[in-house]
């Protein structure tokens, strides 16, 4: 039987151990995020002589990812997905940046459209800590909505990105579409040794909580800045929850169809109810 984290019938000492099992394989899967906001920490705080900031941290993101492979803390065909998502965020990047939505002020030149390549790590970064705590925690979902819907909905909420700049933004229509598509949807997961489980609004809304504070941390540390930060650093608006809600989707989405193509000994593809 799959319960929550709380369940009332499970002494406090299991609860215990599994919440430390839970937030170490969290812990492990967040290695890339982790070691991205170490690189924005020691390049805002250590100015390397003869190289500019934005290239030092491509340089850094690419090493960071060298070492997920070679410490096998990554798999190969996991790096398919997260370079996916490396070109998705870099084309977010480019478009964003020219219409003035944030702005990347260092030099560097690594820089393409005014925005450093560096920038798609920490969109690639998301989709590597999806693929591993997919991997780590045994994900699989029951009443999932017909991939189809799912699929329409991910590519829409991304093209929305896009097209609010000239046609009304559809971000809060799409997303009470997807309350109303994965309402009954919840998602099972591994931690010390038993079965839990959540429903999946939540564990879009928990990442996207998680990314908008990250988001504000790199802001702090001048990995980019939106117009009201130019002349000093704010709090991001909490309306940007509402973007990363958003393309929680798509990246879960990208990593579903790398485990239904290369599924595990015990599958974790997606159950409809």
């Amino acid at each position: 039987m799959e319960e929550t984290l709380s369940g009332p019938r499970r002494p406090l000492r299991l609860k215990a151990a599994m919440l430390l099992d839970f937030g170490r394989k969290q812990a492990l899967s967040c290695a890339f995020p982790v070691l991205i906001f170490a690189s924005l920490g020691f390049t805002k705080l250590v100015d390397v002589p003869g190289i500019a900031r934005y290239d030092l941290l491509l340089l850094l993101c690419l090493a960071i990812q060298a070492a997920m492979l070679l410490l096998r803390l990554e798999t190969a065909r996991e790096l398919q997905v997260v370079l996916l998502f490396h070109l998705i965020g870099l084309m977010l990047e480019l478009f964003k940046v020219r219409m003035g939505s944030w702005s990347y002020p260092g030099e560097g030149w690594s820089k393409i459209g005014g925005v450093p390549l560096y920038s798609g790590f920490m969109y690639a970064s998301v989709a590597s800590y999806m693929c591993q705590a997919w991997r780590r925690l045994e994900l699989s979902f029951r009443g999932w909505p017909d991939l189809r819907l799912s699929t329409g909905l991910a590519l829409l909420a991304y093209a929305n990105f896009f097209t609010h700049h000239w046609l009304p933004d559809l971000r809060w229509w799409l997303t009470a579409a997807i309350f109303a598509a994965f309402w009954r949807a919840s998602v099972s997961y591994t931690a010390g040794g038993q079965r839990l489980k959540m429903p999946v609004l939540a564990s879009f809304a928990l990442i996207a909580l998680f990314i908008w504070l990250a988001e504000n941390v790199s802001t702090f540390l001048g990995a980019w800045a939106y117009p009201d930060q130019r002349l000093g650093w704010s709090l991001v608006h909490w309306g940007k929850l509402s973007s990363w809600f958003l393309l929680v989707i798509l990246s879960l989405l990208l990593v579903y169809a790398l485990k239904r193509r290369f599924p595990p000994a015990s599958s974790s593809r997606p159950e409809r109810s």
